[in-house]
């Protein structure tokens, strides 16, 4: 019996079990979005208002829901707007189809030298061929079988990723004999390229396992990876068996609960004070699923983590591990899931005594460093987000999820929210776009079934995806989406002061920048909306928020010059130098006393002389 193309593409998400999709329709595209309209009304086709945000959308569904959907985009620009989110996907390995219409097939032949045709026919796979694991245009009708579940296994195995097929119009609209289709069938990887499993995996293990007994000052450093493996429920019963302290990354902040007592924070460049410390004065490092980025281990990785004489991180992918050679000094490549049940199999049952006491050091350096220091006061009559989201978590609800934008939300969330699971944080780590939030959050609320979301927005970075707002409204989306108001792009602002000796070029209003107000945009969309100045608004507005059952918007004012700390900074020593400190010499900066107490009685010698 014949079927559609377009038809069978459909079905394959459904057999896949997936619900939700992403897309907006266009000509070329047209056949495809008829299908999942009327051949599959299990999946609902989630119209967005641009191709970013479905193609944002699909990355927090997949992390809500653990399940890998689609974003649906027609040919042109509705292919190349859809990009930013593409590359978004790809830095944060996040798996995902991308399906695009295209002309018809007879007029993209790539060996020609003209740009185009007609018009918005263009070579989109190769496009983003940078920055997917697969991509392919399906010129031959028969192929569609083998080329779905091609790019869905690439999406899916190793260190998953975005992939991207492309659709003719004269493809999707063709009829095949589906039964006699070919199929894909998985290659064998090569050796080299295949994880550890067994006995290689168990030497491994056994070695970290000497290591970290070896060790006087032990650190885990943990990551999302973990979660991608489905290794989530097994993380914190490991750590108590091993009795050590672990740092979470940014992407990995809702793993563990903030308040357990072996976990010592978040460490980095924008890292909490306390996390830093005693990231650097561990003696051995054990990274689990994280890629180690510039954000968390600094600009000169020589400088981190100094007394450590191993440092073991274990990645599924094995260009990480050849990264920095020199420093991670054990690498193994392995899936994270199956390093933590090696590990759990192979190690003591009880904590070993002899760290208890570095465990005891960890806690009291977190009380002495909290979260929230003097810093972080209330400055120019204006309220300090550090403190708002301190204030923030007790009004959070168990099960709450967020998602935050980027500058003050991300920053401030990231550093100042007490997660504890099943709470999640979620927001784009690798490309850190600006606009990521609104659709993010609608890709986790559809995640939820409609679920609550709390959005954590800035106004520069409202203004990238404001439309998105008519898809929440549209699907009366209960969306909690706050807003902090700082005048344009603070962290950029800070930059201009850093580099440019003050001067604010495209930064604020003053500067060419602006933003509407946030409460009179509400009414057009027809949401509630509410203004928070001070610590009485506080208390008044979050609990009618929290209560609120349909979408709403919070306005938060705060100062439009609030710098953001702890955070590296480059600090001028006493001859007048610039330098970078290591990173546990975080602005601003600790008495030199304090600081050599902390680090054992010996400061590194570019903290010896900062004034």
């Amino acid at each position: 019996m014949k079927s559609k193309v377009s038809d069978i593409v459909a079905r394959f998400f459904a057999r896949k079990g997936i619900t939700h999709g992403f897309g907006i329709i266009g000509s070329a595209n047209s056949h495809l979005f008829d299908s999942f309209f009327n051949t599959t009304p299990e999946i609902e086709l989630v119209c967005n208002h641009h191709e970013q945000a479905c193609t944002m959308a699909v990355q927090t569904y997949w992390k809500i829901t653990g399940t890998p959907t689609f974003a649906l985009v027609t040919a042109g620009a509705g292919s190349s707007n859809a990009i930013t989110g593409v590359l978004s996907a790809w830095a944060d390995s996040i798996p995902c189809l991308i399906l695009s219409g295209q002309e018809n097939a007879r007029y993209i032949t790539p060996d020609h030298a003209l740009r185009m045709y007609g018009i918005q026919g263009y070579d989109s796979p190769f496009a983003v061929s940078k920055m997917t694991k697969y991509g392919a245009r399906v010129m031959d009708p028969r192929q569609v079988l083998f080329e779905l579940e091609k790019a869905w296994h690439f999406a899916t195995t190793g260190r998953p990723g975005p992939c991207w097929l492309d659709f003719p119009m004269n493809v999707q609209g063709a009829f095949v004999e589906e039964d006699d289709l070919p199929r894909f069938s998985p290659p064998a990887p090569t050796p080299e390229a295949a994880p550890l499993t067994g006995n290689a995996l168990v030497a491994e293990v056994k070695k970290a396992l000497t290591h970290l007994a070896a060790a006087e000052r032990p650190l885990l450093w943990l990551g999302v990876g973990i979660t991608m493996a489905g290794a989530r429920e097994k993380i914190l019963p490991l750590l108590e068996q091993l009795g050590v302290p672990a740092l979470v990354t940014w992407s990995a902040v809702d793993l563990l609960p903030s308040e357990h007592p072996l976990v010592v924070g978040r460490a980095g460049t924008y890292g909490q004070r306390a996390a830093n410390l005693i990231l650097q004065n561990c003696d051995y490092l054990l990274a689990i699923g994280t890629r180690l980025a510039i954000p968390q281990v600094g600009y000169e990785v020589a400088e981190l983590a100094r007394a450590a004489k191993h440092i073991t991180v274990v990645d599924i992918d094995p260009t990480e591990l050849r990264k920095y050679p020199q420093r991670f000094n054990h690498p193994v490549h392995a899936d994270a899931g199956e390093f933590i049940r090696t590990l759990q199999a192979a190690a003591p049952a009880r904590p070993t005594p002899a760290h208890a006491s570095w465990v005891a050091r960890c806690q009291a350096t977190r009380a002495r460093f909290p979260w929230i220091g003097s810093e972080h006061a209330d400055q120019r009559g204006f309220m300090n987000t550090y403190r708002f989201m301190e204030k923030l978590g007790p009004h959070m609800k168990p099960d709450q999820v967020i998602v935050t934008d980027m500058g003050t939300a991300l920053l401030c969330g990231h550093q100042a929210l007490a997660i504890k699971p099943p709470q999640r944080l979620l927001t784009s780590q690798g490309l850190g776009e600006m606009g990521f939030g609104l659709p993010g959050a609608i890709g986790a609320s559809f995640a939820r079934n409609r679920g609550e979301v709390m959005c954590l927005n800035c106004d520069g970075g409202m203004m990238m995806n404001l439309q998105e707002l008519q898809t929440v409204v549209h699907h009366r989306l209960p969306i909690k989406l706050f807003i902090f108001n700082n005048d344009g792009y603070l962290m950029i602002k800070h930059t201009q002061k850093a580099i440019m000796d003050g001067r604010y070029s495209g930064t604020d209003r003053k500067s060419g920048v602006s933003c509407p107000d946030f409460t009179k945009l509400a009414a057009a969309f027809d949401l509630p909306a509410w203004q928070i100045r001070t610590w009485e608004d506080f208390d008044r507005v979050l609990p009618l928020a929290q209560a609120a059952t349909d979408p709403c918007i919070v306005e938060v004012f705060m100062d439009p010059e609030q710098y953001f700390h702890p955070k590296l900074s480059l600090a001028k020593q006493a001859d007048g130098t610039l330098v970078s400190p290591p990173l546990e010499d975080l602005s601003p900066l600790l008495p030199r006393t304090v600081l050599r107490e902390e680090m054992g009685g010996t400061l590194h010698p570019k903290s010896e002389h900062l004034a």
